[in-house]
C-alpha cells in the first residue's frame, strides 16, 4: 500500500511563490506517489481571522489554489478541516498529556512572546491541534518547510507519549524536506512570508510582478564588476525559476558584465511565464465554485470516515466510550 502524505493550507491571505516552492508544488509531486489528503486549515486560521464572511472567501481561495497548481481530486483527497470536527476532539485529548512548559518552546509563541503580542489560547495552542490534523490520518510523511519541522517534532513526542500510556494507536510521522528549497527566500533576503511584506504573489498579474522584482534591493556595484551570485536577493530568486538559464546568469554574476536592472529584468521574464499559466488556470477555476464546493464536499466525507474510525479507537483506549 500507499504511504500516507498530508498536509495544509491556512486561508489567511494571498499565496505566495514561497508557499508554492516550499511546500506546495511537493503536494503535486506527491500525489502519484503517496495516498495523498490536503486540508484547508480553517480552524488555525481562526486565531488571526475573525471576520466570518472573509474566512468562507479565503479557505475557497484556498482550494482553488490548490487546484490551480495541479491538484487532482481524483488522486487526492481535499477536504476542509472544519468538516471534521473530530480533528478538535483529539486536539483537546492531546492537551490532557501535555504540559504548558512544552509549548512554550514552540517557535509561533515564542517570537509572539518576544515581540511583545498579546497571544490567544489559539495561538498557544496551535502545535497540538496541527498534531490532531497530522495524527488523525495515520500520516506517514509530512510536507514542510525547514522553519515548520518543529511541528512535526509536537506531532512525533505527542504521538509517542500517547501510545506510551493508553498503548500503540498513532502512526508516527516524518518531515518531508525538499533540500534544495528549505527555506524561500522573500524580495529581502529574509523568508518570504506575507507578514514581512516581501512576496511575490503566486497568481500575480504581469504589472504586480514587474513592481516586485524591479523593486528588489541590491548593492552598488555596477555593471562591469564581479558580483556574488551567494549573496544577491535577485540571483536567489532566479534559482527558483530561471532554470536553463541559472548557469549562464551565474557565470555573468562571476565574471562581471552584468548588471542589476539587467538581471531583474531577466527575472521578471522568467517570474511572469511560470505564473501565468497558473494564474489562467486559476481564472478559470474561480468561474465555477459550485465545482471546487463539490470536490470539497466529496474530500470532507473521505476524512471523515478515516476520522471516525479513529476516534473510535481513540475513545476506546483513553476510557470515553462505555460501551
Amino acid at each position: 500500500m500507499k504511504k500516507i502524505l498530508l498536509s495544509g493550507v491556512k486561508p489567511t491571505g494571498t499565496v505566495h511563490i514561497g508557499n508554492y516552492f516550499g511546500a506546495m508544488r511537493q503536494f503535486v509531486e506527491s500525489q502519484n506517489d503517496y495516498h495523498s489528503l490536503f486540508f484547508i486549515a480553517n480552524y488555525h486560521a481562526l486565531t488571526s481571522v475573525s471576520q466570518g464572511e472573509l474566512l468562507k472567501k479565503l479557505s475557497l481561495d484556498v482550494a482553488m489554489d490548490y487546484l490551480a497548481i495541479g491538484l487532482d481530486p481524483k488522486k487526492a483527497t481535499i477536504f476542509l478541516q472544519s468538516d471534521v470536527p473530530q480533528v478538535t476532539e483529539l486536539a483537546w485529548i492531546f492537551n490532557t498529556l501535555t504540559t504548558v512548559p512544552y509549548l512554550m518552546r514552540a517557535h509561533a509563541y515564542k517570537d509572539a512572546e518576544a515581540k511583545n503580542k498579546e497571544v490567544n489560547v489559539g495561538v498557544f495552542d496551535y502545535p497540538l491541534l496541527m498534531a490532531a490534523d497530522i495524527l488523525m490520518y495515520d500520516a506517514d510523511v509530512v510536507p514542510v518547510g525547514l522553519d515548520q519541522k518543529q511541528h512535526i517534532e509536537i506531532a512525533r513526542d505527542t504521538a509517542q507519549k500517547f501510545n506510551r500510556i493508553f498503548g500503540d494507536t498513532f502512526k508516527v510521522p516524518e518531515p518531508l524536506i525538499v533540500e534544495n528549497v528549505k527555506t524561500v527566500p522573500g524580495t529581502d533576503g529574509r523568508k518570504m512570508s506575507k507578514s514581512y511584506g516581501n512576496t511575490i504573489g503566486l497568481f500575480a498579474e504581469d504589472d504586480e510582478i514587474k513592481k516586485v522584482v524591479m523593486g528588489i534591493p541590491t548593492d552598488s556595484k555596477g555593471v562591469d564588476e564581479p558580483k556574488d551570485p551567494s549573496t544577491c536577493k535577485v540571483f536567489a530568486l532566479h534559482e527558483l525559476v530561471s532554470g536553463k538559464y541559472l548557469e549562464n546568469l551565474r557565470q555573468r554574476y562571476l565574471a562581471g558584465g552584468i548588471g542589476y536592472k539587467e538581471s531583474k529584468e531577466i527575472l521578471y521574464e522568467n517570474m511572469k511565464a511560470f505564473i501565468a499559466p497558473l494564474r489562467d488556470r486559476r481564472k478559470e477555476i474561480a468561474r465555477d465554485p459550485d465545482a471546487v464546493l463539490a470536490i470539497l464536499r466529496e474530500g470532507s466525507e473521505k476524512a471523515r470516515q478515516l476520522a471516525s474510525k479513529k476516534m473510535n479507537e481513540v475513545r476506546e483506549r483513553t476510557g470515553l466510550d462505555l460501551k
